[in-house]
């Protein structure tokens, strides 16, 4: 749970200060519902953290495997890949 939540406070401290620069550098407004990009972000920090654990910390523990081998982890992966970078192909944040 502790994990969740400082995923969830850097994903939101890099989506206001660092994610709204780049937006508004490529013409991207930042508004609307921007929890769904604050989501995007801490889960993308969530699935390196996890891919890092994987590869380089604990190649063999349990929990590791069954999360790298769930549907839901890739699925979520790629929900919080489109949530982050369709903004710079569709020109407007869609959320």
């Amino acid at each position: 749970m502790f994990k969740t939540l400082v995923f969830l406070v850097i994903g939101f401290t890099l989506t206001d200060n660092v994610l709204r620069t780049i937006y508004e550098n490529f013409g991207i407004i930042y508004s609307g519902n921007v929890w769904v990009n604050w989501f995007g972000v801490s889960y993308l920090l969530f699935f390196l953290y996890t891919i890092i654990r994987v590869i380089f910390i604990n190649k063999n523990h349990n929990l590791l495997k069954k999360r790298i081998a769930s549907i839901i982890f890739w699925l979520l992966f790629i929900g919080s890949v489109y949530a982050v970078f369709i903004p710079f192909v569709k020109g407007e944040n869609p959320f």
